[in-house]
């Protein structure tokens, strides 16, 4: 007999049991575990919500809802106040009118009211110069608990960043607290529970500041650029069981010291001298008297947020491949360690010295060829750590604290006798806790290695925002990277709550006039406009959201500011061309590096062209946006708005004759992809934008721009052979060249090491660099061959349509959707096709099994027509499709 469909994995704001939310309409969603059968599906929902655990619904209790939603399920209840967790449980009912209850999971209220702060920023008198950070502060206090505690909670930011401890203990697993925002508008603060951290009588309270975003270096600016030293905002409550409160906060009677941290900057990196140590200085046994009182700072006028997504984490360990290498390099030998993997991070380094001896670390991402450390493409960024050891016979550990690295490669001096320790090196992998929910895996290991690379691209530039590399002295959050890689990247992890959080920066750097910039945060020195395709993230990156999402919410809270980008962008047109050569705006960075001939990092697609393109692009999903949430006159305002810019665009871009200005590869794609082209005439165009990749041996020549949307364009338009051909290619510029040079992230250019010219500019030559991983995102869609419906986003409708091709004999998908595991794998080989799906409880899916109308095709070991779950079955010359109930299948074909 089947078991009732379950509700599981319960979250509210895509975040499990979130402490510190602001937001009082949060939205709940839930998965649905089954056993499996076919057809299973919700047919209504109930969620109570009580002020206590399996407590009556006394906050809100939604009624039987007859409804298939799980996601985004607006709370409707009464409101509620600073602190207040609210317990909430979900009750669904299936298609066999069974009904099942979740476990409870909460939510939890932080400080809603500036009144609701007692604390004081506090700081040390310590403070750095343009160029030489100042020592870390310890700040730290004792307090006493005097009655049994009910519960505690810790609220805390920073300007910089802090690590905090109670009683000797490390408050929780984050790093890099509270994350980077423009802090001349806001800055976030983390609440955490530590009543497991208390004891009866006497506490110690104390925090570790770091120089960070606030206070140290940002992209190629001197130190300081939002401030002159760290500053700590903390606050303790504990409830007692007898309902009493106490509250202990940072204040001017905290005390300060430097400590073995002697300079902390997350470009140049850390120093640490182990003899500086202060053993037990955050528990009460600790003697402070030589400590000196904190400084206080007056509160600034910018906004303390809650935080929108998890925090930077520790998510894996590496080891060295191989025994580390020892080079005679004057005046002392180094050694040399590969760690296999470019990733972004830092080490764990475990050394016997004497007294005073330094160790200097530095970092790269590849070698020169006499396998020394290649760091020119570091630019200004030392990005080298310092240890000094305190000599302990039986070995010091270490990792740093306040700065991160992009590195394969680690050179440790100084190791005066014998031979490293066995584990001297080990890599500790950071990024943004993102967790993974895309698999891809092909028959070809160079392919199956691209998947790797765009991955690991993926974790080591989502740090806090969506940087453009983790290494030299830029690492901002470059816009244009973003938004052609944001489809890829929620392929293959969960990056819901960090585009949300990256959403609320874009609007902080918006300008007075509407403009959108090229960084966000935004950052002096960076163009406030941020040109064609940068700036257009802004409109891109929340629809991709909601594309994979469903997240309707997200345009909602910024649809404003999209609308003045939109009045910017058609107030700064000459006739309704953006980036007009006469016109008062920036024309951008055009289609950044690409290798068509122009020998400039722009290319030589028209930057006017990419402007309106991006216009009209943009212009149209704002149309979008404004049909989803109900806007309907906003909608037709959009809508006839972009017809007169495509009609702009046609008389000054597209001939009769199907060429486009510029004739460049991008050029063509843009104006296909964007559906710029009179319809009637767009085969010309694609003619003619093979014709270019195939006098070029089936290369290709975008940049940023036109890179991510050229496998798409070309498969659109029924040159998949092309695609299949361009991925395939492994002589630059392709997608494999760097991977058959063992590459293991993804290049910032084609061409960033070849064998006859070596290295390119150093100036701009990262090899961590995600944007042209954005053919991940045509991969899943094609290869693997699943894609998001529309109409009916975040894969509640699934489109399942492989595309087999090249020389690829198997491929495999695998996403943790909203509303669970989808699968697609399949095997070809002479007339017979194989192909396992999985379509989640609660969805539905189009299948296309493609294969001759005279195959025979069976599901499962029955033929297709008479199995369970498969409906409106159609047959055409090259294709079968029909309609699929959620469930496992097994389709074999042969012919």
């Amino acid at each position: 007999m089947p078991s009732p469909t379950r509700p599981e994995n319960l979250r509210c704001n895509f975040l499990v049991a979130p402490l510190g939310m602001h937001d009082q309409a949060p939205r709940l969603s839930w998965l649905l575990a089954t056993d499996g059968r076919r057809g299973a599906r919700q047919t209504a929902y109930q969620i109570r919500v009580s002020s206590k655990k399996n407590g009556a619904a006394d906050l809100w209790d939604s009624g039987r809802i007859p409804s298939e939603a799980t996601t985004h399920i607006v709370y409707r209840g009464k409101p509620l106040a600073s602190r207040q967790r609210a317990w909430w449980t979900v009750e669904v009912w299936d298609e066999k009118k069974k009904s099942s209850v979740s476990a409870p999971s909460f939510w939890e209220m932080g400080l809603l009211a500036k009144s609701d702060w007692s604390a004081q920023w506090i700081g040390s008198n310590l403070v750095g110069g343009p160029e030489a950070s100042a020592p870390a502060p310890y700040v730290r206090t004792v307090f006493n608990v005097s009655k049994s505690v009910a519960s505690a909670r810790l609220f805390v930011s920073a300007l910089g960043l802090f690590e905090f401890e109670l009683n000797g203990q490390r408050v929780g697993i984050d790093q890099f607290t509270p994350g980077w925002t423009d802090y001349n508008k806001r800055v976030q603060y983390i609440s955490y529970d530590v009543t497991s951290l208390l004891r009866p009588g006497a506490n110690a309270a104390g925090a570790i500041l770091g120089d960070g975003w606030y206070a140290g270096r940002i992209g190629w600016r001197m130190r300081g650029y939002y401030g002159d030293r760290p500053r700590l905002l903390a606050q303790v409550e504990v409830t007692y069981t007898d309902g009493t409160t106490a509250t202990i906060a940072t204040d001017g009677s905290w005390k300060t010291s430097p400590g073995p941290i002697t300079e902390s900057d997350i470009m140049a990196g850390e120093s640490y001298d182990a003899r500086r140590e202060l053993p037990g200085w955050s528990t009460t046994a600790y003697d402070d008297r030589a400590w000196l009182p904190v400084l206080t700072f007056p509160a600034p006028a910018i906004e303390l947020s809650p935080m929108l997504a998890a925090s930077v984490r520790v998510t894996q360990e590496i080891k060295p491949v191989a025994a580390p290498k020892k080079h005679p390099i004057w005046p002392a030998p180094v050694w040399i360690w590969d760690l296999g993997q470019n990733m972004v991070g830092r080490i764990r380094l475990k050394v016997k010295g004497a007294p005073g001896q330094i160790f200097k670390i530095r970092y790269a991402e590849v070698l020169n060829p006499d396998g020394t450390m290649y760091t020119e493409n570091l630019r200004a960024a030392r990005c080298t750590d310092y240890y000094t050891a305190k000599g302990d016979p039986a070995g010091e550990t270490w990792e740093a604290r306040f700065t991160f690295h992009g590195f394969r490669y680690v050179e440790v001096d100084n190791i005066l006798e014998g031979e490293p320790l066995p584990d001297a090196v080990t890599g500790i992998v950071l990024h943004s806790d993102t967790p993974t929910t895309g698999s891809f895996t092909t028959s070809d290991p160079l392919i199956n290695q691209l998947q790797r690379n765009i991955d690991w691209g993926q974790r080591g530039n989502f740090l806090e925002v969506p940087t453009d590399c983790p290494q030299r002295n830029e690492r901002l959050g470059w816009m244009g990277d973003a938004q052609v890689f944001s489809r890829t990247a929620a392929w293959n992890r969960d990056v819901a709550a960090f585009f949300n959080k990256w959403q609320r920066d874009i609007s902080d750097a918006q300008g007075k006039e509407g403009q959108m910039p090229s960084v966000s945060p935004h950052v002096e020195g960076v163009g406030a406009d941020g040109g064609p395709a940068w700036a257009d993230a802004a409109v891109i990156c929340p629809w991709t959201m909601y594309l994979c999402y469903g997240d309707t919410h997200l345009l909602a809270t910024h649809f404003a500011s999209l609308e003045g980008y939109i009045g910017f962008l058609e107030k700064n047109s000459v006739e309704l061309i953006r980036a007009h050569p006469t016109g008062p705006t920036w024309q951008g960075y055009g289609d950044w590096l690409a290798l068509d001939g122009s020998g400039s990092v722009f290319g030589n697609t028209p930057k006017d062209l990419i402007g309106t393109a991006f216009f009209a692009y943009s212009t149209s999903l704002v149309a979008k946006m404004a049909r989803v949430l109900g806007r309907t006159k906003d909608a037709v305002r959009y809508e006839r708005l972009l017809d007169r810019v495509r009609t702009a665009y046609q008389q000054r871009f597209v001939t009769d004759a199907g060429l486009v200005t510029g004739l460049t590869q991008t050029s063509y794609v843009l104006t296909l992809q964007f559906d710029l082209a009179p319809e009637a005439i767009r085969p010309k165009l694609v003619d003619e934008l093979v014709r270019d990749i195939e006098q070029r041996g089936n290369k290709l020549t975008t940049g940023f721009v036109g890179a991510s949307y050229l496998p798409h364009v070309l498969t659109r338009f029924g040159r998949n052979d092309v695609a299949y051909k361009l991925l395939h290619q492994k002589a630059w510029p392709s997608w494999l060249y760097a991977v058959t040079q063992g590459a293991t992230t993804i290049w910032e250019r084609w061409d960033g090491w070849t064998h006859d010219k070596g290295f390119q500019d150093k100036g701009m030559n990262s090899f961590n660099h995600y944007a042209y991983g954005a053919i991940g995102s045509w991969l899943y869609a094609h290869v693997a061959g699943v894609d998001i419906d529309p109409e009916r986003p975040a894969f509640k409708h699934i489109l399942l349509a492989p595309k087999p091709g090249g020389e690829l004999t198997s491929a495999k998908g695998t996403l943790d959707s909203p509303h669970g595991e989808i699968v697609s794998a399949w095997k070809s080989s002479a007339k017979r096709f194989e192909w396992t799906v999985a379509v989640p409880p609660n969805t539905t899916a189009s299948a296309r099994i493609p294969v001759p109308e005279a195959a025979t095709i069976k599901e499962g070991k029955g033929p297709l027509a008479k199995s369970e779950g498969i409906s409106a079955i159609k047959r055409t010359a090259d294709a079968t499709t029909c309609l699929l109930a959620p469930g496992t299948y097994r389709f074999s074909a042969s012919w």
